[in-house]
């Protein structure tokens, strides 16, 4: 749902914006561990999951799962929900990024609008 301002063209309201470059959630997992000086074998070893599924996670190619993300938050101090609204987030913008999706929403919508 876009948000509207009397008089302003509601594609230059920052938040109906839709970021041309989606990041997952993963890399700022990947930045925040670097940052901390924790190799991904540390973190994977304290939270009890394959190195290769955190990789996984830290490069885009897993979705950070509620139960990730509890134990992120758990070995990391930064809240679950964070983790979980972003990955929400990205799963969000990844579906809006794709035309045929896109185009599929549009007819439902027009149909809708006639019921």
């Amino acid at each position: 749902m876009k948000i509207e301002l009397k008089g302003v063209n509601p594609d230059m309201i920052a938040n109906n914006l839709t970021p041309s470059n989606i990041i997952h959630p993963g890399e700022m997992i990947k930045d925040e561990i670097e940052y901390r000086g924790i190799t991904q074998k540390a973190l994977a070893a304290e939270i009890g999951i394959p190195v290769s599924v955190l990789n996984e996670v830290l490069n885009g190619k897993r979705a950070v799962t509620t139960e990730y993300a509890l134990l992120l938050e758990a070995a990391l101090g930064i809240e679950a929900d964070l983790w979980l609204k972003l990955q929400s987030d990205y799963n969000k913008q990844v579906a809006k990024s794709n035309p045929s999706f896109v185009s599929r929403l549009e007819r439902i919508r027009q149909v809708a609008a006639f019921l």
